[in-house]
């Protein structure tokens, strides 16, 4: 194919020569390579600077010979442009020439795309996972099988069939197999006779081989292809052992997962302080970052019994009005602010971040008592350092 995008130019004007080599590298970069020569005393001399260039540019002439063979499309395409760019009238001052470029729509719809979808739990307060329905029609709490990472499970629907937006969803989404039948269920009983049995093992077991562990939780999967074991200890456990010795027992997939203690407290289940039943068992269904902080903020006593739950850790409870004090908190001067006040200047002694009041202790009355003010009457001057950063190890604890 004929290369048009070579253009030759000559001038003969004081014995000078000018050829310049336009090259295409997949329409992205245009390569200029130029070569002068002078006459001179009837011998032709090359210019100082063209032999830099030209040194330069050594390596770009081999590859951009060789593209010439392979970028014959681009050659047409650029060739297409020059001539219709020829072809255009000229810019004049009073109609000057413009180019408009087509706008490419987006594609219909692509953001508002749905998919249909289940909600499934595999354990009363467990987190819930999507799943294709593959045309199934289901309710709350029916009991379904599916296909999921580990083989073929059973679980209760939690979420009916849904259209959420694709946005929402990791694809591709397991598949519901089918609605759970009586053989199912009768299968899930025996299956529960099983994990029952292996606890009686796990006890033997561990005796046997002396190590320090609790049992908290037993699963059998639905396809009884693995015999799961949940269970907490002080430290690691080398359990390589123990573990083939249960394997022979009872002829399948041995997995220990050792949990800690909120997770225990979570499926063993019990009463709090407030007199309910874990937040954990009832609806939580994952744990969330609770820190001192948030005790703090809240203006909670910091002894370690009042602010931890059964699990000895925070209680979950801490997280559920932090948002909301926080952003009171920005609005509300602090204890040990130094304020101006209708009354005259004072230390901020104490605050009720909810209802927006703040206790003042007015200089020069320190005999009387602090007086009271709205947030909006006072404004902060200052505050008084003091050396907060020292935190009991107790409580340190309880963030773990």
């Amino acid at each position: 194919m004929e290369n048009n995008n070579i253009k030759k130019t000559e001038n003969t004007e004081n014995g000078e020569k000018n050829y310049r080599v336009h090259h295409n590298n997949r329409g992205k970069n245009n390569f200029h390579h130029r070569n002068h020569y002078k006459k001179n005393d009837g011998e032709f001399r090359r210019d100082k600077k063209t032999d830099e260039v030209n040194a330069e540019n050594a390596v770009a002439d081999v590859e951009l010979v060789e593209a010439e063979e392979v970028n014959e499309t681009a050659d047409v395409v650029e060739e297409t442009v020059e001539k219709t760019v020829e072809e255009a009238p000229a810019a004049t001052d009073t109609q000057p020439v413009t180019e408009e470029f087509p706008e490419i729509p987006a594609e219909a719809g692509a953001s508002d795309e749905k998919v249909e979808i289940v909600g499934v739990r595999f354990k009363p307060v467990g987190k819930i996972y999507y799943f294709d329905p593959a045309g199934i029609e289901l309710c709350t709490e029916d009991g379904v099988i599916l296909e999921t990472a580990r083989g073929v499970e059973y679980g209760n629907v939690a979420i009916p069939n849904r259209m959420v937006p694709v946005s929402e969803i990791v694809s591709p989404l397991k598949k519901i197999i089918r609605k759970a039948t009586a053989e199912d269920f009768e299968k899930l009983e025996k299956n529960r006779e099983v994990e029952a049995h292996a606890r009686q093992i796990w006890a033997g077991q561990v005796e046997k081989h002396g190590l320090d562990m609790t049992l908290v939780d037993v699963e059998y999967t639905f396809d009884n292809t693995k015999l799961l074991f949940y269970f907490t200890a002080e430290g690691r456990v080398d359990f390589r052992n123990f573990v083939k010795d249960v394997a022979a027992v009872f002829k399948t997939r041995i997995e220990l997962r050792q949990i800690g203690v909120r997770d225990e407290a979570k499926q063993v289940g019990g009463f709090g302080v407030c007199g309910r039943e874990f937040c954990c068992r009832t609806f939580l269904d994952e744990f969330q970052q609770v820190s001192i902080k948030m005790a703090k903020e809240q203006g909670l006593s910091l002894n370690s019994v009042k602010i931890s739950g059964t699990c000895g850790r925070l209680m979950c409870c801490l997280r559920y009005e932090s948002d909301t004090y926080e952003e009171e908190l920005k609005k509300t001067p602090a204890v040990d602010s130094i304020v101006e006040t209708p009354d005259g200047k004072g230390v901020v002694v104490e605050s009720n971040v909810l209802a927006g009041l703040v206790k003042v202790r007015l200089d020069g009355m320190r005999e009387t008592a602090p007086r009271l003010f709205s947030r909006e009457q006072v404004k902060i001057l200052g505050k008084i350092r003091r050396n907060d950063n020292e935190m009991d190890e107790e409580l340190k604890k309880l963030q773990d």
